[in-house]
């Protein structure tokens, strides 16, 4: 399993989770290993300020990215990653906190960001 988390800044594990997934500057990506989270690295959202959500998705989708957790998310964005076979979940708090929480199976599934809540066509 590989996880991509949305983050508001460069902290990594010990950050929160970005409330936007296309607008967020950074990305957490971390490998898991029998249940125990392995590799983690930073990576910068290189898609933040060219067009949202549609386009931030194929950027984490560059990390073979399995579950994607976030604060909110657009509907595009949403189906573009069910497309993709990527479970999308939601969560508010710290980054290693909500991966905890996803390994035990205790989130649940990402509602549409609040600026989303109407449709954009493809994003």
């Amino acid at each position: 399993m590989k996880i991509g988390v949305t983050l508001e800044d460069e902290k990594g594990i010990t950050g929160n989770v970005s409330s936007h997934f296309g607008q967020c500057p950074f990305f957490l990506i971390a490998d898991i290993k029998d249940e125990k989270i392995g590799d983690v690295k930073v990576v910068r959202n290189g898609a933040e300020h060219g067009g949202g959500g549609c386009q931030a998705v194929a950027e984490i989708l560059k990390y073979g990215v399995t579950h994607v957790i976030s604060g909110g998310m657009g509907m595009g964005a949403q189906q573009k990653f069910a497309a993709a076979g990527v479970k999308v979940f939601g969560y508010s708090g710290k980054t290693g906190d909500a991966i905890q929480e996803l390994l035990k199976s205790g989130l649940g599934a990402l509602e549409n960001c609040k600026e989303h809540g109407h449709d954009h066509g493809n994003c």
